[in-house]
């Protein structure tokens, strides 16, 4: 199995037994779906489908109008802790349109420049009070079982956010050094 969505299941159904609603809701525009990985219910039902033919999950309770609860078994916390234990951390595929924003500021006005970076540290900094404000919860150690689950995660989002500041106010600084418009930033090697 490769790397992602099946194995976002896999961890938030590790934590506790969910239905397909609530799997959608996690995955979507909050939370691990916000942050981490994001995926839609066109998505994670055929998901969930193939993980419970695969046997790395199982229906642990059926509802009314066909709504189903479904849990992690053991060969599914095995995928889990293979992937997350040994799979190579690899970096996402090369297609961050942030990043290409970023190789892309120096073609523009200083004063553009600027004001693209400012909305950057509005947007990390608001970021980190959010991830503040989940970290505040257990701000010393970590929770034990499902309360601990997105507390390093938390973390990281705050620390990367912290860095996104710094960096962009550091880029702030070196577009308002510039003598004029006209005077091109060193090209970044491509």
């Amino acid at each position: 199995m490769n790397v992602s969505l099946p194995h976002a299941l896999l961890g938030l159904l590790a934590v506790e037994p969910r239905s397909g609603y609530a799997l959608t809701e996690a995955l979507g525009n909050t939370g691990i779906g916000r942050h981490a990985w994001h995926a839609g219910h066109s998505s994670i039902y055929p998901e969930l489908n193939r993980l419970h033919r695969l046997g790395l999950i199982e229906v642990t309770d059926e509802g009314a109008r066909g709504k189903r609860t479904y849990g992690i078994t053991g060969d599914g916390h095995d995928e889990l802790r293979t992937w997350l234990v040994d799979a190579p951390v690899t970096p996402p595929v090369a297609r961050n349109e942030i990043v290409l924003r970023m190789f892309l500021l120096s073609s523009l006005d200083p004063d553009d420049a600027i004001n693209i970076l400012q909305k950057i540290v509005t947007h990390a900094e608001s970021e980190a009070e959010e991830m503040r404000l989940i970290r505040h919860t257990y701000p010393d150690e970590i929770p034990a079982g499902p309360a601990g689950f997105g507390h390093i995660a938390a973390e990281y989002g705050l620390r990367a956010d912290e860095a996104v500041v710094g960096w962009a106010k550091w880029a702030i600084g070196q577009f308002e050094r510039r003598v004029s418009p006209t005077d091109p930033l060193p090209s970044p090697p491509i």
